[in-house]
């Protein structure tokens, strides 16, 4: 049995407090307009690092590659680590965590870590972007492998 305080209540979660807020979504789900910068991000990443592991795929099989929003920021009391960490400035865009051990003890695979946030402070339009992101990934993995990112990108 519906009462018209439940029914109420339901309409106030669906719209705002006068009545005149969005009934769903704005754009369907189906549409690139629906996703967020940090999905449109994490796509443009897959998108620049599906051609380089088609061709690396056998070296490439212990590697992970992750996005977080932005680094973790040391004080100035703290040292910086510089081995794996390509940076533009003061802020780090990227770093390459080798593999190892875990707190607990259990063995971890190598990864290479984009920073979203600064990455996209430093791009001046989706072109750009997409261009900064293959170069990082291009550089972070030239360096997981050990070998000049001329041969990556194979030239």
């Amino acid at each position: 049995m519906s009462t018209a305080r439940s029914s109420r209540q339901h309409r106030r979660v669906r719209r705002d407090r006068h009545g005149r807020g969005l009934r769903g979504p704005l754009y369907p789900a189906s549409l690139p307009a629906a996703s967020s910068r940090a999905e449109k991000f994490d796509q443009l990443v897959l998108d620049s690092l599906e051609p380089i592991e088609a061709r690396w795929r056998d070296q490439l099989t212990k590697l992970d590659v992750a996005v977080d929003d932005v680094p973790e920021v040391r004080g100035p009391g703290q040292p910086a680590q510089a081995d794996g960490v390509l940076q533009d400035g003061p802020v780090p865009l990227s770093r390459l965590v080798p593999a190892g051990m875990d707190r607990t003890g259990l063995p971890t695979r190598a990864r290479i870590v984009l920073y979203r946030r600064p990455l996209e402070a430093r791009a001046k339009d989706p072109g750009e972007l997409a261009e900064l992101v293959h170069d990082v990934l291009v550089e972070q993995i030239a360096g997981y492998l050990g070998v000049e990112p001329d041969v990556i990108e194979g030239e």
